[in-house]
């Protein structure tokens, strides 16, 4: 997930219509520098990178990479994004995790549905030990969540939206209702500590990994953060997209410039 400058003229000494013909030539100061309500987002790949410049608001990585990882520039870039002013519909400071359902072949797969001590509700049943199923990956996305939250150093995790990274990069079942579990099990856990939950993905990725997200899903609602777009112009009509889910609407669109993630408020 991820402007351009005018060379000094005069000291060529051209004449103003020749002038004037270079400058057509150079690269245009990208309309998102100007743009209100624009935000970024940044994350691993940034690292020991200059940050994009007054963003309107920033969305950060937890993650580096893989959903049990941690964003190792983490720190840096939560005061990056503290410094945005935010807007009146997005928040100053936002988190986006990495996700996954790798079952056995993952460094770790769950054998119960207590994690960390925690004895967790599971509406798809008893966890057990070779499991891959829905039972299983809930808790697997349960566990990831609660890692992202408490162990990556995430203070007061439960005051950020925490968008879902959902991407075929990443390992996933080949069973979209255990993948939906595994996101269903995210989802819970960031509410038992009142954190709001959205999913970030395209739709030809959203389909191939979730499927048709069933209206008795906590996923059905979510807002949407549409992934996709080249230009701002092209994000801007994405706002009026299908949402990844149903019950969900579109609330960001992203857009690829200049080698950064740029941001676009739906809201």
């Amino acid at each position: 997930m991820m402007s351009a400058t005018r060379s000094v003229l005069s000291k060529f000494r051209l004449l103003p219509a020749l002038a004037a013909a270079v400058l057509l030539m150079l690269p245009a100061v990208p309309a998102q520098a100007a743009a209100a309500g624009v935000g970024n987002d940044v994350s691993w790949p940034q690292c020991g990178k200059a940050l994009p410049k007054g963003p309107a608001f920033g969305i950060v990585g937890v993650n580096n990479g893989l959903a049990n990882t941690t964003n190792p520039c983490l720190a840096t870039q939560l005061t990056w994004a503290g410094s945005s002013p935010g807007t009146q519909t997005q928040p100053k400071v936002q988190l986006y995790v990495n996700t996954a359902n790798p079952g056995l072949a993952g460094s770790w797969w769950p054998i119960s549905n207590t994690y960390a001590g925690t004895k967790v509700f599971n509406p798809y049943g008893d966890c057990k030990a070779n499991d891959v199923g829905p039972a299983c990956s809930y808790m697997y996305g349960w566990a990831k969540a609660y890692d992202d939250a408490h162990i990556r150093g995430i203070s007061n995790p439960s005051s950020y939206i925490w968008w879902l990274d959902v991407e075929t990069g990443n390992s996933w079942s080949g069973d979209k209702v255990a993948n939906r579990a595994d996101l269903e099990g995210m989802v819970a856990f960031f509410g038992s500590i009142n954190a709001k939950t959205g999913i970030y993905s395209t739709a030809t990725q959203w389909s191939q990994i979730a499927g048709t997200v069933p209206a008795t899903s906590p996923l059905y609602t979510l807002p949407s953060w549409l992934a996709g777009a080249r230009t701002l112009t092209a994000a801007s009509r994405n706002c009026s997209g299908a949402p990844l889910t149903g019950g969900g609407k579109v609330s960001l669109t992203q857009y690829v410039s200049g080698g950064f993630d740029y941001d676009y408020s739906c809201l």
